[in-house]
């Protein structure tokens, strides 16, 4: 006599193996660089946007004295064409980018990938990054810490059927006798730029220096609902130092 459990899981093995997977839509993030006095730091994301399948690309220039926007940034791309590519999208970034730092510059002083962890990490702790700033060894600069607090902030316009909505604190701790701990960023209200957030997790810690240490950026990634699952996007958190 027949199983006819076992017919049916033979029936539906081929059908599972043909069935997407829902995998969300999760921006590459592009580090290009700082400014030459390290003044500004500029960073790209990029993808092909779920649902409409439709290419974009989004640069961001931040002032790393005060944390702001220079004038005239973010430069946002999205090429609302099936057909379009990729590359086309990320080159008319680009080429807008050209106007308000060359993109020269941002290579020739890209600065130190400190630490990285890609939102596919399992391992690492996503609200805590510990890093030696520069390649120096043995190490004559300071770790640099940074901890990162998820805030509840539920009562954001427009988000009500988005689940749990998360601001964000992030803190620089100074892990040594007599050290300090200070108040980075802490969210009072979501800004719209951020649509209805979830979660966060510190993805990167980018340095540069002249004679010395003299700037960082933290790039944190924003997790949101998605059509076909969840959507992470890149914020960064800049200083001097």
């Amino acid at each position: 006599m027949r199983n006819p459990m076992l017919i049916a899981v033979c029936l539906l093995a081929p059908l599972a193996a043909v069935m997407p997977a829902h995998a969300g839509d999760v921006a590459e993030l592009e580090i290009l660089g700082f400014s030459q006095d390290g003044g500004v730091f500029a960073f790209e994301e990029y993808g092909v946007q779920d649902g409409s399948g439709f290419p974009y690309a989004n640069r961001y220039y931040i002032n790393t004295g005060d944390d702001s926007f220079l004038q005239g940034t973010p430069i946002k791309v999205r090429l609302d064409d099936e057909n379009a590519t990729l590359e086309a999208a990320r080159l008319q970034a680009r080429q807008k980018g050209e106007a308000v730092i060359k993109q020269n510059e941002l290579t020739t002083n890209r600065g130190i990938t400190a630490g990285f962890n890609p939102v596919t990490e399992l391992s690492a702790d996503p609200f805590r990054m510990v890093v030696n700033p520069r390649p120096i060894f043995f190490p004559v600069d300071d770790p640099l810490e940074f901890r990162l607090d998820e805030i509840g902030l539920n009562n954001t316009g427009g988000c009500e059927s988005q689940g749990e909505i998360n601001g964000f604190r992030l803190l620089r701790i100074e892990a040594k006798a007599g050290g300090k701990t200070e108040l980075l960023h802490e969210d009072k209200a979501i800004p719209k730029s951020r649509g209805c957030p979830n979660g966060y997790r510190i993805g990167a810690v980018q340095t540069f220096s002249l004679q010395g240490l003299s700037a960082y950026a933290v790039l944190i990634a924003v997790r949101q609902y998605g059509f076909e699952g969840p959507d992470f996007r890149w914020i960064a958190v800049t200083g001097r130092l």
